[in-house]
């Protein structure tokens, strides 16, 4: 009987162990890609923002990507801006980066087709990021602003896709300044 007791002892140990680590590796999977969300209000004001000369004027619809590798909200809409290159390069829209002055990183590999612009003028003061500018096709900023509202940026809550459907329409957009609640991170540098 000791014997049997001790067998179903370490059975049951086995099983707590078992299970316990499943609920900690659940738990760890769940909760490694949460983060708290601060609902923070930002204005987003493109008045300063000017292409570069050799990319102004009239020609192709252009769309710049602002971003900072150490934004954790760059990763909610990467998926995003990959679906919207596969989308609309093809169409002839071009697509821009401007990394964070200062800062170190690199776009992934889905994001590769965006060229990289060292500086855009006006661009040093912009308020957060992520952040997107669309000039139409005469050169005029046509938008700018986050990509969606919330913690997240997905097709289903995007602001840039409509903007880029009426603008290859033909349609004007006016839409400069934008007033949102999102997942943003400070651009400008801070004054220590």
């Amino acid at each position: 009987m000791p014997t049997s007791r001790r067998k179903t002892l370490l059975i049951f140990l086995f099983a707590a162990l078992w299970l316990g680590a499943m609920l900690a590796a659940y738990w760890w999977f769940q909760v490694r890609y949460i983060r708290p969300f601060d609902a923070r209000t930002q204005l987003f004001s493109g008045a300063e923002l000017r292409l570069p000369a050799e990319l102004s004027g009239p020609g192709a619809i252009r769309v710049v990507h602002f971003w900072d590798p150490a934004c954790p909200c760059n990763v909610g809409n990467q998926q995003h801006l990959a679906e919207l290159l596969a989308t609309y390069v093809p169409k002839g829209v071009q697509f821009y980066a401007v990394q964070k002055a200062g800062s170190h990183g690199q776009l992934p590999a889905t994001l590769r087709a965006l060229q990289p612009l060292s500086a855009l003028p006006g661009s040093a003061d912009l308020p957060a990021s992520p952040a997107v500018a669309i000039w139409d096709r005469e050169g005029r900023l046509a938008y700018f602003g986050p990509y969606s509202e919330g913690a997240l940026c997905t097709s289903a809550n995007s602001f840039i896709e409509p903007i880029l459907e009426a603008l290859s329409a033909g349609r004007p957009v006016r839409a400069d300044s934008t007033l949102a609640v999102g997942c943003f991170c400070d651009w400008a540098a801070s004054a220590d």
